[in-house]
């Protein structure tokens, strides 16, 4: 029944099972191969192998050969008698000529991580035991112990080499060394990088760089390290850099503040209807131009759009049908204007508005400091459950006795109102529409974290170009002199030509031929005018338009692939020296407190990630995170930590060194020092595998 139930499981959901199958087999066939170095030295050596296991105890099936065939045991340990299990030492003593009986058996565990060899005289709780058989592992030379030992790293290397050179022999999309998005004020932005800008030479290498090799750059770096770049602008030119990794909010390492270069085609969405609702486009769009400029790269949109300055942008996209037809759609899409440096538009600055405000006054402060805390660190952002006293879209119109308020002046007001009311004026738009004022007062309390008086909400400063309304105005840097006009004054016109927002004020003053243009507005009732000068100013406007609407660009990937079999070793080598130098850098950064070690990913974590690499990407790409899995194997198989092999040949030096073994009791309490700390390492990272995949 159960068997049968399984079945209908397993076909009910193929594509589910063949994705788990595949990983195991991926994991497994790694895990083979390390075993396998050990085993096949310690067969070329002479040495008795008494068993040969994927994956870890309790066994779930056994293999040995005889001489009428095979011997299968299932689940042995749940399921033998005591008559088998003597039968089985028995034949397990004796000599193999005598019972025909292979002296390996060859199992699968049940536990689906990591493996082992069983050879006589070793035992990972006691490495070298005494025994009189002369094949046995204690009675080999060290120099062949150590080579036998050894062996399993160096197959890992070599099967992480070849490997790669399959995947570069068959091509692998990767995203490049080029630079996407910069964050604001991040190294990266500071330093001058730009968009598009292709990193060719990053810490010395230069050598089929792609995307991660400068993101590990920043995270494995030292503090305070200067990492020399190399970048080659759109421009043809190329230009040095020297960056020095920060931690930047929100990003879990060391970063320079450089995000992936997007591609023009829209990616892969769960719910493609609200997509297509919102953007009017679809998985698979490619975008070819922006307000009837064409564009090449995701770059060259980015700056069309933010140069735009308007309400919305018409995209062009091209489509494949069903029927593998080709054809144009077009979409308009809403943008909003975000501040770049000091906001203002030709020294005049709007009033600002509230964006999504999520938290309550009277629940947050509520809410202790510690228990805030606590819930920012484990990544909970709850939406309490009553109605913001203040709304998204909300347009300040004043503040205690401060009328249209910038942000500081806004925050500066609240923090002199404590133990008081403080009288907020909004402008409001109703679900018909219709735009309100409301008066809200607000009682006041001290937050005991920073010692200050707080309203208690959770907000992004925003302005509002709806309305011709100049908060202030103010003598920006690089900007034409800061107009005379008061607080709260509604521009009327351009020039002469009516205004109904900042958008036409932009437009207009764009589209002026002189530099001296007349701006009309309203001081209450009183009409008045100020000229303003534009001629040779840069920073005429500090804003840069962006989409409105969350639009998933996939990742820009280009092709890598080697030119012939000579070139994919040469590649395969490299890649494989570069993982392993990367994972070493890891393990010692580390140790050193410069990586959190909540970055570590254990079994769970591989699984997880190895099985959505299977479901979502090429098979190439599943190749290509088994030869960087071979390869960290291999450098974490080193650490000189028993019953690691690292450690397992330091105890062997040790023998070299001092003419005899240590004592298999001093051997067995190392042993199990390392076990205990090995486990408690795979304990704390599964736990944080399992948050991070099932709870984040």
């Amino acid at each position: 029944m159960v068997f049968a139930a399984a079945i209908y499981l397993i076909v009910r959901h193929i594509s589910v099972f063949s994705n788990v199958l595949l990983v195991l087999i991926g994991f497994g066939a790694v895990v083979i191969v390390h075993e396998f170095g050990h085993f096949i030295i310690a067969k070329l050596s002479d040495i008795k192998v008494e068993a040969f296991s994927i994956f870890m105890p309790p066994t779930l099936l056994g293999v040995r050969k005889t001489k009428d065939g095979f011997q299968f045991r299932f689940l042995p340990k749940l399921f033998s008698k005591e008559d088998d299990e003597s039968d089985e030492s028995q034949a397990m003593s004796e000599e193999p000529q005598a019972t025909g009986v292979s002296e390996t058996e060859y199992r699968i565990g049940l536990i689906p991580f990591g493996g082992f060899v069983k050879m006589l005289g070793q035992d990972d709780t006691s490495p070298v035991t005494s025994s009189e058989d002369p094949r046995s592992f204690a009675n080999k030379p060290v120099r062949t112990r150590i080579a036998v030992i050894a062996a399993g790293v160096t197959f890992n290397v070599i099967s992480a080499v070849i490997i790669f050179m399959i995947v570069f022999l068959i091509g692998i999309n990767l995203p490049p060394a080029v630079v996407g998005k910069l964050v604001p004020n991040s190294p990266a932005a500071l330093a001058g990088l730009k968009r598009g800008d292709e990193v060719i030479e990053i810490a010395g290498k230069s050598k089929d760089l792609d995307f991660s090799n400068i993101l590990i750059a920043a995270a494995l770096s030292s503090e305070n390290e200067k990492v020399p770049l190399r970048v080659r602008h759109t421009d043809g030119s190329e230009e040095d850099f020297v960056l020095v990794a920060e931690q930047l909010p929100g990003k879990s390492m060391k970063d320079f503040g450089i995000d992936l270069p997007p591609d023009l085609t829209i990616a892969e969405v769960s719910d493609v209807n609200a997509l297509l609702k919102k953007t009017g486009l679809m998985p698979g769009d490619r975008i070819k131009a922006v307000n009837g400029r064409d564009v090449q790269n995701y770059w060259e949109l980015e700056e069309i759009v933010e140069n735009a300055l308007v309400p919305e942008a018409t995209l062009l996209a091209e489509r494949i049908n069903k029927a593998g037809e080709s054809q144009l759609v077009e979409s308009k899409i809403k943008l909003e204007l975000t501040p770049s440096g000091t906001g203002h538009i030709y020294s005049m600055v709007p009033r600002f508005r509230m964006e999504q405000v999520n938290v309550t006054e009277s629940t947050w402060m509520k809410i202790t400091a510690k228990a805030r805390r606590l819930l920012e660190r484990i990544g909970i952002k709850k939406q309490l459950q009553e109605k913001p006293f203040l709304q998204s879209d909300d347009i300040i119109l004043s503040v205690g006795k401060v009328k249209c308020p910038s942000s500081e002046e806004f925050s500066d007001t609240v923090k002199k109102y404590e133990g008081n009311e403080l009288p907020i004026n909004v402008l409001r738009t109703d679900a018909n529409g219709v735009e309100r004022q409301h008066t809200i007062n607000i009682k006041l309390k001290r937050d005991p974290e920073t010692n200050e008086a707080r309203i208690g909400i959770l907000y992004f400063r925003m302005f509002d170009f709806k309305h011709p309304v100049v908060a202030q105005t103010i003598a920006a840097e690089g900007g034409p002199p800061k107009l005379e006009i008061p607080r709260g004054a509604v521009i009327t016109a351009v020039d002469g030509k009516k205004v109904s927002n900042f958008y036409d004020i932009i437009r207009d003053i764009r589209q002026h031929t002189s530099e001296r243009v007349k701006i009309d507005y309203l001081d209450g009732q009183t009409p008045n005018s100020v000229v303003l000068d534009v001629s040779g100013y840069k920073n005429t406007v500090t804003f840069k338009s962006t989409f409105a609407e969350f639009i998933p660009f996939k990742p820009l990937e280009i092709p890598y692939r080697a030119t012939g079999p000579i070139q994919a070793v040469t590649m395969g080598y490299r890649r494989t020296i570069m993982f392993i130098a990367q994972t070493y850098l890891t393990i010692k950064r580390l140790i050193g407190g410069v990586v959190s070690p909540k970055n570590l990913m254990g079994p769970v974590g591989i699984i997880a990630f190895s099985y959505r690499i299977v479901a979502e990407q090429p098979l190439v790409d599943y190749i290509y995170l088994l030869g960087l899995i071979s390869a960290a194997i291999a450098v974490f198989n080193l650490l000189p930590l028993p019953p690691l092999d690292g450690g397992l040949i330091v105890l062997m030096l040790i023998e070299k060194i001092k003419g005899s073994a240590l004592s298999e009791r001093v051997q067995g309490a190392i042993a199990y020092t390392g076990w205990a700390i090995i486990g408690t390492l795979i304990l704390y990272v599964t736990f944080n595998d399992i948050v991070r995949n099932f709870f984040s």
